[in-house]
């Protein structure tokens, strides 16, 4: 690469500079009922975002309050789920999402205890080349490339919570075709480990220009940290302020042309913060 993709900076800077590719996936009209509407007509997009000198690729966070319907949401865009109506679409494709097209990271981290961290990687790369040198080579890189290369020859129960989280997301990079989809995974970890969990997402982030993460997740400032697109999950509501069943994407926030995205140490600047206590006080009103 040319360009530093990541941009360290002590004051606030305007958007960096970036055009629009070809569609990569589309939510259309996607409806869920369970006794009553769960979703209603969720429709949105993600796009290529294509950056000079940079492989840039796309991370999207569904934020919104316990019980509005993510994981219904998760599983549609999974193709773990069939909506009632509507569906989820890859690349242009005609056909919905099928399971198997998204790599999925579950908040269970479900990694093999009777493997060794460079084993369960290999086992995910072997689904991408049957050559088991290549297949090392790929987890080897992974793992030095997430600062856990010391960690190859331990088991997943020597681990830390953050630690089995970022071979878990390892584990689905190397066996995904571009698109990973990641449900909480900031949930339980202390401070020092959710930073590096949002390094390991935005390093997937730039290894390909079509590497496209959706973090489903409620950690609004982790989430500020790595997107560059927000979208917040809600419902309606009467007249009279009660909430009319089946959520949908109320809102959606572009944090490229706020100057968020792509830029590192953005917590304490005013931009920042703005942008938090403006989600915090929506998710009151959801």
């Amino acid at each position: 690469m040319n360009a530093t993709p990541y941009l360290s900076l002590a004051a606030s800077l305007p958007p960096l500079p970036y055009s629009v590719g070809a569609r990569l996936l589309s939510i259309e009209q996607v409806c869920v009922s369970h006794d009553g509407p769960v979703l209603s007509n969720v429709s949105a997009h993600i796009d290529n975002l294509i950056r000079d000198g940079v492989h840039q690729g796309q991370v999207v966070c569904l934020l919104g309050p316990s019980g509005i319907g993510k994981t219904q949401l998760f599983r549609c865009i999974a193709g773990l789920q069939k909506p009632d109506s509507g569906g989820v679409f890859l690349n242009g494709k005609k056909t919905p999402v099928t399971p198997g097209e998204v790599g999925v990271v579950a908040q269970n981290y479900p990694l093999l205890a009777h493997r060794t961290v460079l084993g369960n990687l290999m086992v995910a790369a072997s689904h991408k080349t049957r050559n088991k040198a290549q297949a090392q080579a790929r987890a080897i890189s992974l793992l030095e490339d997430f600062d856990l290369a010391d960690k190859a020859f331990c088991y997943p129960a020597a681990l830390s919570g953050g630690q089995r989280q970022r071979i878990a997301i390892a584990q689905q990079t190397l066996c995904s075709e571009h698109f990973l989809l990641m449900d909480e995974p900031f949930s339980g970890l202390d401070p020092l480990a959710k930073s590096k969990v949002c390094d390991t997402i935005l390093k997937i982030s730039t290894q390909d220009e079509l590497n496209t993460i959706i973090v489903v997740s409620h950690d609004i400032d982790a989430c500020i940290t790595i997107a560059d697109t927000i979208w917040l999950l809600g419902r309606d509501h009467d007249k009279d302020g009660k909430a009319i069943a089946g959520a949908h994407i109320k809102y959606r926030y572009d944090l490229i042309e706020r100057g968020l995205a792509w830029h590192t140490n953005m917590e304490n600047t005013p931009e920042f913060m703005t942008l938090s206590m403006e989600l915090k006080r929506r998710f009151r009103e959801l």
